[in-house]
């Protein structure tokens, strides 16, 4: 990726991501606490779970090619660092399951907007054989985010030992607006200039350039070769990458929703459930960390398909031992750390799969199916909750992991080692 000067754009988006994030992990638990405070039911939760995700479904692909023609991919960013902060910011005030929803649906779109940026200006910006690198360093910032923010909005809960409904509603009230203003710091990174390598990905060695992280947009493709989302759907292996992609943030998503209503079955306090989530975050920053140094010494197929394993496996031994936290723990830090390395991996091998000019689109089809698996995913869920209880969420998502496992591991088995691992 260069020097450490031509890396500067990408330490603000590292650091953008960290304060953005722990803004959204704040503020995403608090979500499903106060549902709980105004006596939701499970179903309900799942229901406004999935509103996180609705608009993002049908503007993801815009955005995509929004970011394939902009000039400035910060603008793209810092507008969704905005969003967060609104939307965060409505969580605090609103007290209806309706108006909830709506404060899910502006910080979802807003945590859309920033994701869609943030990928866009690595696939833009880096060399070929940084990809995974800079991949891995943007979700290190986005899981570190997922670490702090719910250890702050678990600590803010944790202050009363008793609390009465409205006590409880009040310390929801504090935790989101903490979330709020961690959000709009996240903004001031955006807003520095900072200097960043050549716009064209392709060439190794290319000289750094003061480009206030603003360059050409990506090339115009002909009409024939048009990024269209059946063509980028069509390219081998991009569907079974963007399956497993979405399976993978589905586990993320469907932790941070029911491990705070496995924990009140099973009368964990919200403070040790916040430091549950925030050591599978933790183990996620270590795993991405090394992403460049795991993906350099074993085929990134093979990798995925471990982490599908694994972190499905132990995931799902979560709820029948949760009020052992000491196992708990345990079991969370080694799935997180196989949870952290199917996200960045895809995207490499999504837009390596791609015509370069198709490398935003093909990001945005990625977040598309993501954010179809966040709708569809908290709702059958939700259902699941009613006869089950709130584990038969995390073994439903669970499934999907090892299915996705299964799909993989077949097509990998088909097109050998060296194509797959594209």
């Amino acid at each position: 990726m260069g020097s450490t000067k031509s890396k500067a754009w990408l330490w603000a988006l590292v650091a953008f991501m960290f304060f953005s994030q722990t803004g959204l992990n704040i503020a995403r638990p608090q979500m499903s606490y106060k549902l709980i405070a105004l006596g939701a039911p499970p179903f309900t939760i799942g229901l406004v779970t999935s509103a996180y995700a609705i608009v993002p479904v049908f503007a993801a692909i815009a955005m995509g090619r929004l970011a394939q023609r902009i000039k400035r991919l910060r603008l793209l960013v810092l507008g969704g660092g905005l969003l967060i902060a609104v939307g965060t910011a409505m969580l605090a005030v609103v007290d209806g399951v309706g108006t909830i929803a709506c404060a899910s649906l502006v910080f979802g779109m807003g945590h859309l907007v920033s994701q869609i940026g943030s990928q866009s200006a690595v696939s833009r910006y880096a060399s070929d054989s940084g990809l995974d690198q800079g991949f891995g360093w943007i979700t290190a910032g986005l899981s570190a985010g997922q670490l702090v923010g719910p250890l702050i909005g678990g600590w803010v809960l944790g202050l009363h030992a008793d609390p009465s409904e409205a006590q409880r509603l009040d310390d929801i009230a504090i935790a989101s607006w903490i979330g709020a203003g961690c959000a709009l710091i996240s903004i001031v990174f955006m807003l520095l200039p900072v200097v960043k390598a050549s716009s064209h990905p392709q060439t190794e060695g290319s000289q750094t350039q003061n480009a206030d992280m603003e360059d050409a947009p990506e090339a115009a493709e002909p009409a024939a070769s048009k990024a269209t989302t059946r063509r980028i759907l069509g390219t081998p292996g991009v569907a079974s990458h963007i399956l497993a992609s979405m399976a993978m943030l589905s586990i993320m998503d469907i932790l941070t929703s029911f491990l705070p209503l496995v924990g009140e079955q099973h009368g964990v306090a919200p403070v040790w459930v916040g430091i549950l989530l925030a050591a599978r975050s933790l183990a996620s920053i270590v795993s991405r960390s090394m992403i460049s140094v795991l993906s350099a010494r074993w085929n990134r197929t093979k990798l995925v398909l471990v982490s599908l394993v694994l972190s499905s496996l132990t995931v799902a031994a979560v709820p029948p031992i949760m009020s052992v936290i000491p196992a708990a723990l345990v079991l969370l830090l080694v799935g997180g750390f196989f949870i952290g390395l199917a996200q960045p991996l895809t995207m490499t091998m999504i837009i390596k799969s791609v015509p370069t000019t198709w490398r935003s689109p093909a990001l945005a089809v990625r977040l598309t199916g993501n954010r179809v698996g966040q709708v569809l995913i908290p709702l059958v869920a939700g259902a699941v909750v009613a006869p089950v209880g709130p584990a038969g969420a995390m073994w439903l998502t669970c499934a999907l992991l090892l299915g996705s496992a299964g799909e993989k591991a077949f097509r990998y088995s088909r097109q050998g080692a060296t194509n797959a691992d594209l």
